[in-house]
């Protein structure tokens, strides 16, 4: 069963009061072990927020996790330095996994991030996990890695590797339609959809509050976007609509994860680090997701409009896969299908403070009904332990 994010409030209600009447009775729920297999260690976002920021909730329902990253957060870092693993990395890596799932028996669930073995056979991979049930969890297209590789051979040989692995699979967690829709055509028995979601302990209201004051040029808004070095080719896209506006408003453009040197627009380079990510946002006044339209990009979750959102900032957004979910037109800000639309979104956005706070407070909002760990904690602890009893 694949929810809507409508659903979402409910099914978290209903969690929620589940829970509250198991610790009234004083019922100790049995704890479970689960091997947690993600792709990076924290400095990975994808691991970080659909499994590092989920072990508080878990832990709190006696769910026992034992980590073990495919990359280290050392040898991701190398990667972005120098734009490939090493051979000997790869190998090493592949080892440590493989070790590990060689001990699933000491546990009742293996929970992945999308595929624990890339790139091995089908077959291998699905021996190490028989015997135990698994959970997939896919927040990115990534199989079309392999059904959309510019290789035939590869294409031949790997297509359907993933859909194998989700049609065996005890649950598959979807960060949107266009992942959950792959699922159930794959075969796979049991799907939800849950949205990558942030922590409101750590987007405060106070921590919002900050961009109207700390290191602002005079009166001159920020737009920002924050990503990856990997993923700073999609602000290409907007170019030209932000060389015209500079010539029409005074504005920055902050980038925080990545360089960028865009003619005629003023911009500014901020690292990333998970302790500054917020207030390096809220200190802006928009938020922009620019993305292609093709078929790895509808599999994206949305995460960047989220965080801007968290901190009460209207957005404007390619109108691409989940964003058109997440975007309310005029209410929490605007999707933009051209050139043309970018360039009045943000004409309107940077002339119009009042309608900035309004769109950004609406969004705060609407982050806090369905977007933040505090509500989809519980549900994943539900359906993890669902997963676990149904070998």
């Amino acid at each position: 069963m694949a929810i809507f994010q409508g659903d979402l409030a409910w099914l978290c209600h209903v969690v929620a009061l589940v829970a509250a009447v198991v610790v009234q009775r004083g019922d100790a729920l049995k704890p479970l072990r689960v091997l947690a297999l993600t792709r990076y260690g924290t400095l990975g976002a994808s691991s970080r927020l659909r499994f590092f920021q989920y072990f508080s909730a878990l832990e709190a329902t006696d769910i026992q996790v034992r980590l073990q990253p495919l990359f280290s957060d050392a040898e991701l870092q190398s990667r972005y330095q120098y734009g490939h693993y090493r051979f000997s990395t790869v190998l090493a890596a592949f080892g440590r996994r493989i070790k590990s799932m060689l001990a699933r028996h000491a546990f009742d669930l293996i929970w992945i991030e999308k595929e624990a073995l890339p790139w091995w056979p089908l077959w291998f991979e699905s021996a190490l996990l028989r015997g135990v049930p698994y959970v997939l969890d896919y927040d990115d297209a990534v199989f079309h890695t392999y059904d959309l590789h510019r290789l035939a051979l590869v294409r031949q040989l790997y297509r359907k590797r993933l859909d194998g692995l989700m049609a065996h699979a005890g649950l598959l967690v979807c960060g949107n339609d266009y992942l959950a829709q792959r699922a159930l055509h794959a075969g796979a028995k049991w799907v939800e959809k849950l949205p990558t979601v942030i922590d409101l302990e750590r987007y405060t209201l106070a921590d919002t509050s900050v961009r109207k004051d700390v290191g602002r040029v005079a009166d001159v808004p920020r737009i920002v976007w924050i990503g990856s070095p990997s993923t700073a080719k999609y602000l290409q896209l907007l170019r030209q609509p932000l060389q015209t506006l500079a010539k029409r408003a005074p504005f920055v453009l902050r980038v925080i994860g990545s360089q960028l040197e865009l003619t005629g627009v003023q911009v500014e380079c901020v690292p990333w680090t998970e302790s500054t990510e917020v207030a390096a946002i809220a200190e802006c006044d928009v938020g922009v997701m620019p993305l292609l339209d093709s078929a790895w990009e509808r599999g994206k979750c949305g995460y960047k409009l989220i965080q801007y959102m968290a901190c009460a900032l209207p957005v404007v957004a390619s109108n691409v896969g989940v964003n058109a979910e997440i975007v309310h037109e005029g209410g929490n800000g605007y999707l933009a299908r051209s050139e043309e639309e970018w360039l009045d979104a943000l004409t309107r956005l940077l002339t119009d403070a009042t309608l900035r706070q309004t769109l950004g407070q609406a969004g705060r909002h609407r982050v806090e009904m369905m977007y933040s760990i505090q509500k989809t904690g519980p549900v994943m602890a539900h359906w993890l332990r669902e997963a676990a009893e149904k070998k």
